[in-house]
């Protein structure tokens, strides 16, 4: 943003723009960048132990993301929130974010179940939205969770949160996502219901799926 002065135009930045580049705030978001890490490493491990017991990878793809600083700055006003590294790390828990795919509904819970086992991770809260799907056909199951990150001055917790998804669920949840955020869209009340067809119909064939390998891994 500029402003007029009388020596021409001086080049001023907004509040939150100083603060995105304020040394704390640089620090804290190393601090998620290595939470991620930190998870990426646990699953990449499990995805190898349960080839070699079960001989197939129950991880389809692994996505990352740190919250970007708009985000940050609109859920925090949402909220009521003041702008500070404190109430960041405080009151989000969704800054570092990773979203694991996988094949079929039982590799979620097993893999879940793995994770949360483990004796470094601290289970903040879980939201089964595979088991209780949102209103609209959302289905997902959310962890959210205490990450050891290791410093040079030590070793401390970071909040994040996990999303498990099927292929077919990561599909509907991209694509509701685009319409729900794309402008001016007409019958919008006719394409939620048929999202929501769409969503019930992919629970079933998951389950139908996970059904046809349980046969064919008893052969």
């Amino acid at each position: 943003m500029a402003e007029n002065t009388e020596a021409g135009i001086k080049e001023t930045e907004y509040p939150e723009e100083i603060f995105f580049e304020d040394a704390g705030y640089q620090n804290l978001m190393m601090q998620y960048k290595c939470a991620i890490l930190e998870l990426e490493t646990k699953f990449r491990v499990l995805d190898t132990e349960f080839s070699l017991q079960y001989n197939r990878n129950p991880i389809e793809n692994i996505k990352t993301r740190l919250k970007s600083p708009h985000s940050i700055v609109e859920k925090m006003q949402r909220k009521g929130w003041d702008l500070s590294v404190e109430n960041i790390e405080k009151n989000l828990s969704d800054v570092a974010g990773v979203r694991v795919i996988c094949s079929f509904p039982e590799d979620i819970y097993s893999l879940a179940g793995m994770l949360t086992r483990q004796d470094d991770i601290v289970v903040v809260e879980i939201k089964d939205y595979i088991a209780r799907p949102k209103p609209n056909g959302y289905r997902s199951l959310h962890l959210i969770l205490g990450i050891p990150i290791f410093l040079s001055d030590g070793k401390k917790h970071m909040r994040a949160e996990v999303q498990f998804r099927t292929i077919a669920m990561d599909f509907w949840a991209s694509l509701e996502h685009k319409l729900k955020y794309k402008q001016d869209i007409e019958n919008a009340d006719v394409i939620a219901r048929e999202l929501k067809k769409c969503a019930d119909t992919i629970g079933q064939v998951d389950n139908r799926m996970e059904e046809i390998r349980k046969m064919i891994d008893v052969q």
